[in-house]
């Protein structure tokens, strides 16, 4: 029997207020803003928003405000076709935001976020059909006991789990048995491990929760990743950067993407990597979401962006087993 859905997201969204600014001021200082956009984002509403645009049948699971912002959100998801159907509104809880302050000189952003407890979603809260419905599941470290919840169901039904995390949530060692793919953010391996060399630190994770790659998102130098005791690195695109909001959010949907079209884990780095650029050359955490050709096009003509010592680490790195 065919799944309804490709891909089905369990976990954050949030609307955001951009504020760009000529450079980012110094401590205590003051600078004008000259542009502010209201933009819906949240990791893994635009990880769904991505996987959308690329063609997949998506669900989303999350909880909204009833006020503007989520508003706001809920017509975005709508608008980009993904399924909202366990979607939860709660009654007098503003939804997720975020103040989001962009150099227009570098594209780099600084995020302020809020985000209410009345919107916190319960484990019971989400049932094995929302989950079993998809043949992939991705989730991010909000919402621990519910996204562990998530991940258990679907990982014991042979649905391959993806993660985006990005730091240290209490009850997080309760999600890694579940997962498949782990891309998480640079500072997470260091954070979770200890250890402060990343290649050790990925090593140290993929043998004590035994998930199939390992991974980590580098910035603006690409991504590393491990898998079958091979480290993979794979540098970044280098475009014209606009706003870097949502371009990690949006390599979690091309991989998701990835994965379910059989890729080889170069390719889906690559790939991924590819469409975060191309986010990145518009405003807003979905601003450049882009189709595939559009992702291989770019794969095709931009030069990239290396790790000054990543490919030489790799090299010396003694094999796992």
């Amino acid at each position: 029997m065919t799944a309804p859905f490709d891909v089905v997201g369990v976990g954050l969204n949030a609307t955001d207020t951009l504020l760009v600014v000529p450079r980012f001021p110094a401590y205590a200082g003051k600078v004008p803003f000259e542009e502010e956009i209201v933009s819906p984002g949240g990791q893994v509403a635009s990880a769904m928003a991505a996987c959308a645009r690329l063609g997949l049948r998506t669900k989303y699971i999350g909880t909204i405000g009833d006020d503007e912002r989520g508003r706001i959100q809920l017509a975005s998801l709508r608008e980009a076709g993904i399924n909202v159907d366990h979607v939860q509104s709660r009654a007098g809880c503003p939804n997720q935001s975020a103040y989001i302050i962009i150099d227009r000189g570098t594209g780099e952003r600084t995020v302020l976020w809020s985000r209410p407890e009345c919107l916190r979603i319960a484990p019971a809260e989400i049932t094995p059909d929302q989950i079993l419905c998809a043949r992939l599941l991705h989730i991010d470290g909000h919402d621990t006991p519910a996204v562990a919840h998530a991940a258990r169901i679907a990982h014991g039904a042979g649905i391959p789990v993806t993660v985006d995390v990005d730091t240290i949530y209490h009850g997080f060692d309760r999600v890694l048995p579940h997962v498949d793919y782990l891309i998480a953010s640079s500072e997470f391996p260091a954070q979770w491990t200890n250890e402060r060399d990343p290649l050790r630190a990925l090593e140290l994770i993929q043998r004590e929760y035994g998930m199939r790659v390992a991974a980590m998102t580098l910035g603006a130098h690409g991504a590393l990743a491990l898998e079958n005791g091979r480290f993979l690195y794979s540098p970044a695109f280098v475009v014209n950067c606009v706003d870097t909001t949502g371009a990690g959010d949006v390599f979690h949907g091309a991989f998701c993407y990835s994965v379910l079209q059989g890729m080889g884990l170069a390719d889906a780095l690559d790939f991924s990597n590819a469409m975060a650029a191309l986010n990145c050359t518009a405003m807003g955490a979905r601003g450049g979401i882009c189709g595939a050709a559009e992702v291989r096009a770019l794969m095709e003509r931009a030069p990239r962006r290396e790790h000054p010592d990543m490919r030489a680490r790799i090299g010396r790195a003694v094999p796992t087993t």
